[in-house]
This record gives structure tokens, sequence and C-alpha cells, in this order.
């Protein structure tokens, strides 16, 4: 009986593509993911700042008293869109965080939110 044994497994190419694979990736996610956090952090001072605030300045100045001890560099309280509706007030954000890659490719973010009902979206292009 003549048994024929196939070898599995990955070759050193493979394993070197892998590899560089799982590099490109863990460094767009370390760029991505402060953003990301940001976007979170500014979310929840947002929060804040409706329910501090009964004026527009009051929410403003809420806002950007959490931004300062959150280290919000992305927007500041005049950044931020506030709106009067029948049960108090809206308020609404939206800004870009550009992400250079390499050469002339770049990563644009665009984050908005808002405390209206189904306000949050986040949008990569």
């Amino acid at each position: 009986m003549v048994v024929s044994a196939k070898q599995k497994g990955i070759s050193l190419v493979g394993l070197i593509v892998l590899l560089a694979l799982v590099g490109v990736i863990g460094l767009l996610a370390m760029q991505v993911l402060p953003t990301y956090s940001e976007y979170r952090s500014i979310t929840a001072a947002v929060a804040k700042a409706k329910t501090a605030g009964t004026t527009p300045q009051e929410v403003r100045a809420s806002f950007d008293k959490s931004a300062e001890v959150n280290y919000i560099s992305a927007i500041s309280g005049r950044d931020l869109t506030i709106e009067r509706n029948e049960g108090g007030l809206d308020v609404s954000f939206a800004y870009d965080k550009k992400i250079h890659l390499a050469g002339p490719a770049s990563l644009l973010l665009e984050y908005s939110g808002s405390t209206a009902k189904g306000g949050a979206t986040t949008r990569a292009e």
C-alpha cells in the first residue's frame, strides 16, 4: 500500500502576506479608535450638557466644561446646534476627522449626533 502524504499548512510567502495584512489593519485601527473614542466622549458630553442647561448659553458652557475635562478638541460649545422643541432643547453636532494614510490616500470620518430621537449617526468614507 502506498500512502500519499500531503502537507497542510501555510507557506512562508503566505505567512508574510498574512502578517502584512494584520499589520496594516492594526495600524489603521490604531488611528481610527482614538477618533471614535473622542466621538463617544462628545456624545456623552452633549447629553450631559442638555440636561445641565435650560438656555443655549448654559448648554454651551456646560459642554465646554466637559470638553476640557475629557480632552475633547474636535469641537467646542460654539459648534453645537441647539434648537428649541416642545419638550426642551435638542442639541446636535457634526464634524469630520481626516486620517492621512499614505501619499494622496486618506480616510475621512464624518461624525454627527443629536439628542433628538434617532440622532446618533456615524459614516466613514
